[in-house]
């Protein structure tokens, strides 16, 4: 009888441990699940390219344009490149109207960017300079922060109107 009670806890030990393994084996899996989750939230964040919606930051007159070209670069535009938008939205009585082609510079852009000291930039959102055809920008004044990685791009007309350098 002794030997039976023993087989009997035995098999219940047993159970109660492949319980435990499968229970770990399911949060192994659900942790696993929440990685694919955070990584698939952070990929959302990805290269100014055809058709994203930019904010404007200067006073040119328009309020949001859609990028039509991103001029350098296979996957798209970062910080300080230069794009091609259409005008979506315009304040009345502004430099530039709806339905206008423009060129513009990136300012700020939801995708991190390293710097030379190890740090990282990142916006908020997308936004961008209107410009002309010679790279000046057609408004007199930029609202917001604006990086200076903007100086290596030989923007330096946009660092001076801008009113706060991150």
């Amino acid at each position: 009888m002794a030997a039976s009670n023993s087989s009997k806890l035995f098999r219940v030990g047993r159970s109660i441990l492949g319980g435990l393994c499968n229970n770990s084996i399911g949060s192994i899996r659900s942790s696993s699940e929440m990685v694919q989750v955070d990584f698939l939230s952070q990929q959302q964040r990805t290269f100014i390219q055809m058709r994203t919606s930019l904010k404007v930051v200067d006073n040119s007159g328009a309020k949001k344009v859609m990028c039509i070209q991103a001029l350098k670069g296979r996957k798209g535009a970062r910080l300080g490149d230069k794009v091609v938008v259409s005008v979506k939205e315009a304040h009345s009585g502004g430099k530039v109207k709806k339905g206008e082609v423009h060129y513009g510079v990136v300012v700020r852009a939801a995708m991190q960017r390293g710097r030379c000291d190890g740090s990282e930039v990142k916006f908020d959102d997308n936004a961008v300079v209107l410009i002309n055809k010679q790279g000046e920008p057609i408004g007199t004044r930029v609202f917001g922060p604006v990086p200076h990685e903007l100086r290596k791009k030989k923007h330096l007309k946009i660092l001076s109107l801008a009113e706060h350098i991150v």
